[in-house]
């Protein structure tokens, strides 16, 4: 089992950030249980991310669900939430009700603003979160508008993994101190974190405001992505003098006077006319022909996958990287431990498919009404 066993983790379902932070914590052996409002129904839709965990079923308005829930967190070690401030402490189950139950356990709350500040109790999703940061200005092509990245920036690495990581963080606080604690996870200071490296380049004059035009942001040439021949796309980041070099010998541009001249590399006022000098080269030949030349060398490239074509990489099976649970392809956990495995123990359930099970393992009597 995996590196968490034997913690007791309780997590009140919402969406985005909230059940990715629970796959997480359940990947890597933590018992996660998912507190899931009582109704009718079958399976849910397979979230990937609902992987993990049993379903436990109670109803937070009645008073009979909110006492099992507190019964619960007697015995656990965690909960986190992902309501809109006040939301929690309105239904009887806040960091207040819940720590005068269990002084020991950890309260984590993800929300998209935090939970104070003028912006705290209104709606939002994960570009407005990542607007708020700085993030989002700084992603796009040169003269065009910011481009959302998916909602990868915000609501799961700036969310999602900041709040498992200060769940565990506050777990082995808990264990010293034998005190709980409450973690304010804010998709925007999430994000806001992300961007350290570009504060350290603004830092020292060496980041614009200007989109696509610096080191990272596909204004390089040498850091950027390129259609081929087929139509396809690869990537290209050859940043490191010695891997631009070799990128240029394996395309043969290294017989180019200007791109091969030392220091020219970094002359952004050439950046451009390189650009077209590439990109006029990788339409030459397929992505499958551009990968038998230059991948394995350290010209630092990759092809363009979709998430159809990534799980069938060689590298990727080789690796592992994909699962299939239940007949569902999905990631598989990571990151990997040399002792300790992770492991998905199951997919998801159906809502409350668990929760006579639970109460009974947990030592809780089941509410009269659930």
């Amino acid at each position: 089992m995996g590196p968490l066993k034997g913690f007791r983790i309780i997590e009140l379902v919402g969406i985005g950030p909230g059940p990715f932070c629970g796959m997480m914590l359940a990947d890597m052996g933590a018992e996660v249980i998912s507190i899931e409002r009582a109704q009718s129904g079958g399976m849910k839709i397979k979230d990937i991310a609902m992987r993990g965990r049993r379903s436990v079923a109670l109803d937070l308005k009645t008073p009979e669900g909110v006492e099992t829930l507190l019964k619960l967190c007697e015995k656990a070690d965690a909960i986190f939430e992902g309501f809109r401030p006040g939301v929690a402490e309105k239904l009887g189950v806040g960091p207040k009700d819940c720590l005068a139950r269990n002084p020991k356990l950890v309260y984590g709350r993800i929300t998209g603003w935090g939970q104070d500040g003028p912006l705290a109790k209104t709606a939002g999703h994960d570009i407005n979160y990542i607007a708020l940061s700085g993030a989002l200005h700084a992603i796009g092509r040169k003269g065009g508008k910011p481009i959302a990245p998916l909602n990868l920036v915000g609501d799961f690495g700036g969310g999602a993994m900041m709040l498992a990581f200060g769940i565990v963080c506050g777990l082995l606080e808990a264990q010293k101190s034998g005190k709980g604690q409450v973690i304010d996870s804010s998709m925007v200071d999430g994000s806001a974190a992300l961007m350290t490296m570009f504060f350290t380049l603004r830092g020292y004059g060496m980041f614009t405001e200007e989109r696509g035009a610096g080191l990272l942001d596909g204004g390089a040439h040498f850091y950027d992505t390129y259609e081929t021949a087929d139509e396809k796309y690869i990537a290209i980041g050859a940043i490191e003098p010695q891997f631009y070099l070799q990128l240029l010998e394996k395309t043969g541009l290294d017989k180019h006077s200007l791109l091969q001249e030392p220091g020219n590399q970094m002359n952004k006022s050439q950046w451009e006319d390189y650009k077209e000098t590439l990109a006029e080269l990788f339409k030459t030949k397929t992505r499958d022909q551009w990968c038998e030349l230059l991948e394995g060398t350290d010209a630092c490239f990759a092809p363009v996958l979709s998430i159809w074509e990534a799980p069938d990489h060689p590298h990727n099976q080789a690796r592992g990287t994909y699962t299939e649970v239940e007949g569902v392809l999905q990631p598989s956990p990571t990151p990997r431990f040399s002792r300790t495995e992770a492991t998905i123990s199951h997919g998801p359930r159906s809502t409350g498919e668990d929760t006579g099970a639970v109460l009974a393992e947990w030592g809780v009597l089941a509410p009269a009404s659930a």
